[in-house]
């Protein structure tokens, strides 16, 4: 599993004409789920994801997480973070999980999420969508469950 974590001052989803998610401060997560993942891997993302310090305490360190901040968090499906570029000039997503079961897995991490506490928005699985974001700081993490950045 794969994720993509950005600081924001303001998010927005919209997808079908609506919006499905909207925050303040928080966090923008870009998921991608791969073929082999299983319930370990959305614990490693989702408790890392809660506990990760990259909001600002009072002495400008980045010290706090998200529980600490009040923050939210919105997740958007991306399956083309499993995009390999290694070979030719259009991308591969071989080891992305399907979508039934990327859904599943998908609704699990969110389920995970919001039992830390943690107010959680998300976009609407395997459709078109517009993410409005403004990236704090900036402030990006990339988040691999098999560690493989």
């Amino acid at each position: 599993m794969r994720a993509v974590v950005q600081r924001v001052s303001r998010c927005r989803v919209e997808s079908m004409g609506s919006v499905r998610a909207e925050v303040d401060v928080g966090l923008l997560v870009y998921l991608g789920v791969a073929a082999d993942d299983q319930q370990r891997d959305i614990d490693y993302v989702a408790d890392k994801i809660v506990h990760l310090r990259i909001f600002e305490d009072q002495d400008r360190k980045m010290n706090r997480d998200v529980l600490q901040t009040g923050g939210s968090v919105v997740v958007v499906s991306q399956f083309t973070l499993y995009g390999d570029t290694r070979k030719g000039r259009r991308p591969s997503y071989n080891r992305a999980a399907g979508a039934v079961e990327a859904e599943r897995i998908y609704r699990a991490l969110i389920e995970r999420l919001a039992g830390y506490g943690v107010d959680v928005g998300s976009g609407v699985f395997q459709a078109h969508m517009d993410v409005v974001s403004v990236n704090d700081g900036p402030v990006t993490i990339l988040v691999d469950s098999r560690k493989e950045f």
